[in-house]
């Protein structure tokens, strides 16, 4: 794990979870697995600290477990996991887009607690939207709970593995840790539940929830104390179904900017049909005949079938195989081709970083190496018709940023320069990871940035923080304009603006972490799709 993983890594604990998680967490991931005992005294916080610390990320599957052969029990932080947390606005806003409100509500508390039964995340999210509507209308939850089944249908979200049943006669070890698992077959099956209910506003019912401590998890129409239908089923967001969606319509866009409307939408239906039955690690997707595309393209698009074979075999055709084919000539099977569509678009992306930090010139000896793989410096000046000084100092550049790397083939075994080839060539896995190593580090900067500017305007945030309570309650209570506006009257012109220039500059540094996201997205992808491979 390099530095800049372990700073964003610890950046992203603190910011969600506090100081002592943080320490927790830095903890294992500095030093590897270890047990409960190592782990305080590492920290230097009290047992229970750490046991807490220890649920809230075993909670949030930022930790995993393991009984070692003797029986005692190491830790070992999961740190692709723990990087996640910077993608959590992205996977929210994707199942806003996909199933409306519910659905965007229903990941965000899956995601804030880590997992949750089903019936409680109905009811949870029933009553959130409760709260939002007017004229005292309510959300049922059976609305919830089918937005619910078709993330369960489409893979969003899956159930957490469970501590599997034992025979009675079998005795468990007093101190040993549970071996938690799942069958696949039973990880997206939505238990039938009858959720009859809607949702209620806070103020009606916090003396409920106060009274019912001990079955929070549950809240069901009547207040009733039974234990829940689906106790011990639990469900968490799925989130390489998530990326496996990113990866999706990068793809399709690509398309879209290389030849037109149509032929994404094409590739579009055949990664639509494939998505469930597809790992989400497969270089291909299932191969589908021009028939089944035809039937499952949407209704707007008239296209007749002679014309989408036509679409097919251009596509199949382009030089960048985002589709392949399969089988005779004279009909056969196409297939996305996932592995090369994500090597295209990692080379693009770093295209694109050459031609935004060198200039023009430098992309273009870049697009030359990438295409020729081998090029000596005189033959690099020849095909780029680049004058030689300036091809040189390009190259050296470029070298230096370990964006090129340099290749010695001697002719002779004394290795002398004057009978040495020396050729210049793109390494595109080692430019991805030094670039991805970089991508770490931008967002840690942006985090800490916006930390600083947090800090540097506390006392100002606090001030406007009450002077938008003592304005609620005054508004509740029915008071006069002219009170409202004493009131507005206690944040000065130049604070309103300084409030105005701390909004400005947050927002832009949370994009700049949701564009440099993206990057880290596809630099990771093509990464894991290339390592993956024979």
């Amino acid at each position: 794990m390099t530095q800049a993983e372990l700073r964003l890594c610890s950046l992203l604990l603190q910011e969600h979870f506090g100081e002592i998680v943080e320490k927790v967490g830095n903890s294992l991931l500095r030093t590897g697995p270890r047990p409960l005992r190592l782990l305080v005294g590492d920290t230097g916080l009290l047992p229970d600290q750490v046991k807490k610390a220890l649920c809230v990320l075993i909670q949030h599957n930022l930790v995993r477990y393991e009984v070692q052969p003797r029986g005692s029990v190491e830790y070992e932080a999961r740190s692709k996991r723990i990087l996640r947390i910077l993608r959590y606005p992205r996977y929210i806003y994707t199942a806003k887009t996909l199933y409306g409100d519910p659905g965007e509500l229903l990941v965000e508390e899956l995601l804030l607690h880590g997992h949750l039964p089903m019936s409680c995340a109905v009811a949870r999210v029933a009553d959130r939207l409760t709260e939002t509507m007017e004229d005292g209308k309510t959300m049922d939850y059976t609305e919830v709970s089918s937005t619910f089944v078709r993330l369960a249908d489409t893979h969003f979200i899956q159930r957490c593995p469970i501590v599997p049943e034992s025979p009675r006669s079998a005795k468990a070890l007093p101190h040993s840790a549970p071996a938690l698992a799942i069958d696949e077959k039973d990880m997206y099956t939505v238990p039938r539940l009858s959720l009859v209910g809607k949702g209620k506003r806070r103020h009606s019912c916090d003396k409920e929830e106060e009274g019912e401590h001990k079955t929070k998890r549950q809240k069901q129409d009547g207040g009733s104390s039974e234990t829940p239908p689906d106790d011990g089923i639990y469900w968490q967001v799925n989130l390489e179904r998530f990326h496996q969606h990113f990866r999706d319509q990068a793809l399709v866009s690509a398309v879209a900017s290389r030849m037109d409307q149509t032929s994404s939408e094409v590739v579009r239906t055949m990664l639509r049909m494939s998505e469930v039955t597809t790992a989400s690690g497969a270089s291909h997707t299932q191969p589908l005949s021009s028939n089944e595309i035809f039937r499952s393209l949407p209704s707007g698009y008239n296209i007749g079938k002679q014309v989408l074979d036509q679409y097919l075999a251009l596509l199949a055709d382009d030089p960048l195989e985002f589709v392949g084919k399969s089988g005779d000539s004279g009909g056969g099977t196409y297939t996305v081709n996932l592995h090369k569509a994500l090597v295209s678009l990692a080379t693009a992306t770093l295209e694109s970083i050459v031609e935004e930090r060198f200039g023009s010139r430098c992309a273009r000896i870049f697009r030359l190496l990438l295409r020729k793989k081998h090029l000596e410096q005189k033959q690099v000046e020849d095909f780029a018709m680049i004058p030689a000084k300036e091809a040189k100092d390009m190259l050296y550049r470029m070298l230096s940023e370990n964006l090129v790397s340099l290749q010695e083939i001697p002719k002779t075994p004394d290795h002398a320069p004057s009978r040495t080839f020396y050729l210049y060539t793109v390494n595109v896995m080692a430019a991805a990871r030094m670039l991805l190593h970089r991508c770490y580090k931008s967002v840690a900067n942006l985090m800490e940035r916006r930390q600083h500017e947090m800090r540097e305007n506390k006392r100002l945030l606090e001030k406007s923080q009450r002077v938008e309570a003592i304005l609620a309650s005054m508004q509740a209570t029915g008071a006069e304009a002219a009170q409202l506006h004493e009131v507005e009257e206690m944040i000065t012109g130049p604070e309103r603006q300084q409030l105005e220039t701390l909004k400005h500059n947050v927002n832009k540094i949370d994009a700049s972490e949701n564009q440099v996201d993206e990057t880290i997205f596809v630099l990771e992808s093509f990464i894991e799709s290339t390592t993956k491979r024979p």
